[in-house]
Formats: structure tokens, sequence, C-alpha cells
């Protein structure tokens, strides 16, 4: 029997709904991000993209219905992550999706937005099979994990401070490159040299755990010296006799010089990564591994994998890249597993901020 689920993803500053048929067919999948008007702050304001997800949320579920050409009163089921993310970024999702689930008499189903980002792999990989080894990188969560069958997650090591992809954007903010960092920093390390600069690479000891504040730690001392002292006020927003900082640290240290500090930080922290993902496989003895999120779209970060997997026997596996950013499809996918097996959610469903993968 077909399905076709509707999955609405608001856990950060994307509004995202999609229409997906039997866990698999993307219908329909529209993103609306509200990233420019967080650009200015260097990262993401909780206020600014709770208000946004209210005043675009209609519209967005309009477009993906239209582009899936499906009436609402065809669907069969709604999925809504609720959590982990930002409170008042999931608290909007969740009651527009009680609403939608009310109205039309379907099911509600509650989705983990860390399983969601894994489950994405296999949405495009229909060889994958359970258990595999998890990775997943984005701006709120880095995490190495084992997947087993039923939705099941072994967490093996996640961050014990910053995220991998919130070193990418304080970077960036650092050398004046803009919001979000991922994209900027992954297209100008091409013009840089990933040797010049050696950062260094130790994160966590040698266990599963991640830490990216010595990494970016490092990245600052380095500009600040070079720059004398004008990084602290671009970092910091510390009070100075500079204008603009961030223009005065890109000019002072020249493109060439900005190039080779994102390309040796990329470098440090794609090592750090790729040196534990594939350390998990060799324990666990796992030879498939599914990378997700926003920073499985970095171009060095697939190919290190993708390179290490052809030398050691690995399925190694990457969602497209539309797929790695926050997305309703991920969410209406991985409910259809969770509605095949009877799952449904009861209209006091509640967010959970910091819920675990378990």
């Amino acid at each position: 029997m077909t399905a076709r689920i509707l999955g609405i993803e608001t856990s950060c500053d994307e509004t995202a709904i999609a229409v997906v048929e039997d866990g698999r067919r993307i219908l329909s999948n529209v993103v609306a991000s509200s990233s420019q008007f967080h650009a200015v702050y260097g990262g993401v304001v909780p206020d600014i993209a709770a208000r946004v997800h209210v005043e675009v949320i209609w519209q967005v579920l309009e477009d993906a219905l239209a582009q899936a050409h499906v009436r609402v009163e065809e669907l069969d089921a709604v999925a809504v992550t609720s959590g982990p993310g930002l409170p008042g970024a999931l608290l909007i999702g969740l009651a527009f999706a009680k609403g939608l689930a009310l109205a039309l008499n379907r099911p509600l189903i509650g989705i983990d937005h860390l399983a969601a980002h894994l489950y994405a792999g296999s949405m495009t990989d229909e060889t994958l099979k359970l258990p595999y080894v998890g990775l997943v990188v984005s701006g709120g969560h880095t995490l190495l994990c084992v997947a087993h069958p039923q939705q099941r997650f072994e967490v093996l090591g996640e961050t014990k401070d910053d995220a991998v992809g919130e070193a990418f954007d304080k970077v960036a903010k650092l050398l004046g490159l803009g919001y979000p960092g991922g994209p900027v920093i992954d297209r100008l390390s091409d013009e840089g040299r990933a040797e010049a600069i050696p950062f260094s690479r130790s994160s966590a000891k040698d266990g599963f755990d991640f830490s990216f504040s010595g990494l970016k730690t490092a990245v600052y001392q380095y500009v600040q010296k070079q720059t004398q002292g004008i990084a602290e006020c671009g970092l910091r927003n510390a009070d100075c006799s500079i204008r603009n900082p961030k223009s005065e640290i890109r000019n002072s240290l020249g493109r060439q010089q900005v190039a080779d500090v994102a390309a040796s930080f990329q470098e440090a922290a794609v090592d750090i990564l790729v040196t534990k993902t594939l350390r998990a496989c060799q324990r666990t003895g796992l030879t498939r591994l599914v990378v997700g999120g926003g920073v499985a779209a970095n171009r060095r970060l697939r190919q290190r994998l993708l390179e290490a997997g052809r030398l050691r026997n690995l399925q190694v596996v990457f969602p497209p890249p539309a797929l790695c950013v926050d997305n309703g499809a991920m969410v209406a996918g991985v409910a259809f597993e969770q509605l095949q097996a009877g799952a449904r959610a009861p209209l006091s469903l509640t967010i959970d901020p910091n819920r675990r993968l378990n």
C-alpha cells in the first residue's frame, strides 16, 4: 500500500516541508532558509528563526503540495521533528503538524532530527544495510554512532564543545567571510594551501569524542599574531578604534593568506573527522558508513572519506547536497518506517530540545 507522508522540519533556521512516498520517492522537498537574517549576527538568532518560521510555514506547505501534485487530503501521515533543536523553532513546527494531523485525522509521528539526517543516506542508496557506522556533522552536532535495526542507535562519541559546523562558522566570522561559514570556506579553500599552516589535530584524545575548541583557538591565535590585535576586535566585538575590524583582517592578511588559513583549518577539521570515523569502522568491524548533516556537503570531507572507503573496502554513503541540509524529505522518509511499525504520537507530543540519539 502506498503511503504519502508530509515531513516538517523546523529545528533551526530552515523552514522545510516535503512529501515523500513509501519512504524513498521524494515528490517534493521545499526549503526556505532565514540565513540572510542571521548573517549580520554571524550566527543563528533563535528568536528570529522562530519568527520567520511563523511567517513562511504556510507558504512552504502550499509550495510542497503543489510541487508534489498532491492534495492535503491525500496525505497518509504527518511527521515532524520534535528534537533536538532550538526550542522556539521546534514549537512552531510541532504546533503546525499537530493542527494538520488533527484537521485531517491522520497519524502524527515525532522524529529525531539526528536519526533523520542518517536516514537521508539510505533514501538514495537502496543497497545500504544495517548495522552501519553513522557520522552526523552539522552546525549543532558532531556525533559518531552505530545504527542498528528498528531505529536503535549506539552513540560512540560526540563533541565536547563546538560542533564542527559551528567551528566553520566562527572561523569564517573571524576572517570576515560571512555566514554561513561552511560553504564559503569550502569554496575559498580551492585557492589556498592546505599544508600552509600546521594547525593542531588533537581532539579529545584517542577516543571517539570530538573537540574543536582547540583548533578554533589555534586559528584565532594565528590570525591575532598576523594582524597585530585586529582579530580580537573582529571576534570579540571589543571596543577599539578600528571601524571595520573584519574588513581590516582581510586587508591585513591579503586574499592568499586568508585562503591559506581557510584551507589549513578545513584540512585540520576534516583530518579529525576522518581519523575518528575510520577508527570507529575498524573497532566495530563494520564496513558500512553513512555521513549526514550540513557539513556532509563539504567537498573535502566527501573526497577524503570516499577515497578511504575505496582503499579499505568500505561502503561510504553520502546523501546528495540537497539532503545534507535540514530538510523535510529526511523527516518524512524515516517516518515511513515508523508508520509501518505502527508508531503513532499522541497530540500531547512535546518537543525535546536536548534529545539524545538512542
